[in-house]
């Protein structure tokens, strides 16, 4: 018998098998960042069955940004599933700078988000829900106020509404048919 033989796996720079090999996800463009974890319940024959609804925005902080929800019996799975769902919406956000070029609001259901540029130096001046929203999207520098439900999953998509409304001026001239210079001056 070979002399290596007699030592172990791990030993003789070789892998273990002890089960099915795990595949690693390739790192992704994005960011994720969890909102809002919500044990929802469903009343059926025999009691109660207990889910997880996860509130996941991704972003990859050069103006692309998404939210999704996802549902399962596990906060893990349920946040793969709304990271996936996120990945799926996405929208591309107007930047000028660190800012964002005008003013705008955004409503979804009873939410209502006030987005308003700030100079440089100002920070992300918002609540929760609406912050990761901006922070993903790449925007360093604003000013919120939220009026009316401030339910996560309204004050998202209201932020998401609002960033959706933005044009900066070579989008608007291109629209009108139009040069920049002549729109500005």
């Amino acid at each position: 018998m070979p002399q290596n033989m007699d030592r172990k796996p791990q030993d003789r720079g070789e892998r273990r098998e002890r089960g099915p090999r795990r595949e690693r996800r390739p790192e992704s463009e994005f960011q994720e960042k969890m909102v809002s974890i919500n044990r929802v319940s469903k009343t059926v024959k025999g009691g109660r069955n207990m889910r997880f609804a996860a509130l996941v925005v991704v972003g990859d902080g050069k103006g692309r940004v998404g939210c999704g929800i996802g549902k399962a019996t596990e906060i893990p799975e349920a946040a793969r599933k709304a990271a996936e769902d996120a990945k799926k919406h996405l929208i591309n956000v107007s930047l000028k700078g660190t800012s964002i070029p005008h003013g705008a609001t955004g409503r979804f259901g009873t939410g209502e988000v006030v987005l308003l540029p700030a100079p440089e130096g100002t920070g992300v001046i918002a609540g929760g829900p609406a912050r990761a929203v901006l922070e993903l999207c790449g925007v360093k520098d604003i000013r919120t106020k939220s009026y009316g439900s401030n339910n996560p999953i309204n004050m998202v998509k209201a932020t998401l509404n609002g960033l959706a409304a933005l044009r900066n001026a070579e989008e608007v001239a291109k629209l009108r048919g139009k040069t920049v210079e002549e729109l500005l001056g």
